[in-house]
């Protein structure tokens, strides 16, 4: 019998999440039935869209239950194997994070080709978030030649790979972040103008001195002013490729929209949202080019890391708190 801490939501939050909204249970795990597996869990993913799924409400993705182990990518060991094609040893990924170990259909796991990287990357730059970039810039945004892209919330997990792609590519990149540290990271890996948005009392004119003739592509992480700011500074036909909106994830009341949103009609803007796993006959593509990046040193990333299953709710909301640079993960093991 294999003893396993998991994190279950007590209470659907109001407003930001606090350490009230969580719980953490001790569970046995028999050994597998046949075709399962179990697995310890090395390293587990808090990502801002797991907030959407602490709401009672329809969405891409289903609520988390309250009283139930919740859910979320994570990459670990197999520890026991009744399924002839996993032995003990091999390194997995899954969507069972939140918990040390778990007992699974073999089939819900996946085995996990490092290709050098260490395991942790998967949840990362190499993995869902990586994808993330890939997917909004190349096929939402439709990054062509000569555009000037804009960032916001980018030295975080998605946008950092956003202005990295951008900069491989030969575009001139500017990102949105806070803090001097975050601001040193994207100077390090070639941002071209970096606004510090916390130091930055007027969004728009900060982005108009940054893009003096506008700006073509705006990858949307956070919503709110930037978005505001994104708008003003568009140029006709412009392509804005909607990720996510972090400002608004934690509102109570009636999140206030951009104020400008009629230029959309006169500067013929494009403004489409998407989810990575519409997308997934990208991963081939994806895993072929990131790899080669990586390894030729034109892909860099930072990880946030907070250890032991007791601390993943703090780590969860760290996110919305601007405390993490880059990938905000979770080491169980």
């Amino acid at each position: 019998m294999t003893t396993s801490r998991e994190v279950r939501l007590k209470s659907r939050p109001e407003g930001l999440p606090t350490a009230a909204n969580f719980e953490i249970a001790t569970v046995d795990l028999p050994a597998p039935d046949p075709g399962e597996v179990q697995v310890r869990n090395h390293y587990m993913s808090v990502d801002p869209y797991m907030r959407g799924r602490m709401y009672d409400r329809p969405s891409y993705s289903p609520p988390f239950q309250l009283g139930e182990a919740m859910q979320g990518h994570a990459v670990g060991e197999v520890i026991a194997s009744n399924d002839p094609a996993f032995k003990v040893g091999d390194t997995v990924q899954s969507m069972f994070g939140w918990r040390e170990a778990f007992n699974a259909q073999a089939s819900a796991v996946q085995k996990l080709d490092t290709h050098g990287l260490p395991i942790q990357a998967f949840l990362g730059v190499a993995g869902m978030p990586g994808m993330t970039a890939y997917v909004g810039l190349l096929k939402i945004a439709a990054l062509k030649e000569g555009d000037v892209v804009f960032v916001s919330a980018a030295a975080g997990a998605v946008g950092s790979v956003v202005c990295q792609i951008a900069k491989l590519k030969g575009h001139t990149v500017i990102g949105s972040a806070g803090g001097d540290e975050k601001v040193a990271f994207l100077k390090e890996i070639g941002v071209d103008h970096v606004i510090d948005y916390k130091k930055t009392s007027d969004l728009k004119a900060a982005l108009r001195e940054a893009a003096p003739k506008g700006i073509d592509v705006y990858f949307e992480n956070v919503g709110g002013e930037h978005l505001e700011a994104a708008i003003d500074s568009a140029r006709p036909f412009a392509r804005f490729a909607l990720c996510g909106m972090i400002s608004q994830y934690n509102e109570t009341g009636e999140p206030k929209g951009p104020s400008n949103i009629i230029q959309a009609v006169g500067k013929s803007l494009k403004l489409e949202g998407f989810i990575v796993s519409n997308s997934y006959d990208m991963l081939p593509a994806f895993l072929q080019d990131m790899s080669g990046w990586i390894a030729s040193g034109q892909v860099k990333w930072k990880e946030t890391v907070d250890e032991g299953i007791e601390n993943a709710p703090g780590a969860f909301i760290k996110l919305f708190k601007g405390e993490n640079l880059g990938k905000m993960l979770v080491k169980l093991s």
